[in-house]
């Protein structure tokens, strides 16, 4: 018996088009594709966040020192002059930082493996590459994902059937986040 589907693709179309599904899955939280597809991506997500609900809270926080810029009323940053040099000003600050372990670091490393990162774009800037962003799914699954299934061994998501497809009566399902 066979370890996984072919799904009709090369090898690297197949793994392309998982890590689209499955990081579409982790983004919106439920997709819509066909019954095949659905339980080869069920597979990587339902690993993805076995591994994220294991190291989530797998970190220290660390107080370190950092250099914030001291800004005017107006937002620029304020100059000061020495030994003849114009030179921002500068204060020392506190601040916590969440320092992240050996083990949640190499988990972290095989999320982003298995992940693409969309970019998210305004609806009042589409076309245009000012404001648009990178969501880190990674950041999201140990966040968000992860907490919700703390007490749960595995069963993250869900395959309903909603019917055949129109034009190759394809059996359609949502697989989503339970």
């Amino acid at each position: 018996m066979a370890k996984y589907r072919k799904l009709s693709r090369t090898s690297s179309q197949r793994k392309a088009m998982l890590r689209i599904l499955a990081s579409q899955l982790i983004e919106n939280g439920k997709i819509v594709t066909t019954e095949a597809r659905a339980k080869e991506v069920r597979k990587l997500a339902e690993s993805l966040i076995a591994l994220a609900v294991k190291e989530k809270d797998n970190f220290e926080e660390v107080t370190v020192q950092s250099k914030v810029y001291i800004k005017d009323k107006d937002g620029n940053r304020v100059k000061e002059v020495i030994d003849g040099k114009k030179v921002d000003k500068v204060e020392m600050q506190d601040k916590t930082i969440k320092k992240d372990s050996p083990s949640k670091l190499h988990a972290r490393r095989l999320i982003m493996k298995s992940l693409y990162n969309p970019t998210v774009v305004p609806t009042d800037a589409a076309g245009k590459k000012k404001g648009t962003k990178k969501v880190d799914l990674a950041q999201k699954l140990f966040d968000e994902i992860a907490p919700k299934y703390e007490g749960r061994n595995g069963g993250y998501t869900r395959i309903v059937k909603i019917g055949q497809r129109k034009g190759d009566a394809a059996m359609e399902v949502v697989l989503e986040l339970v």
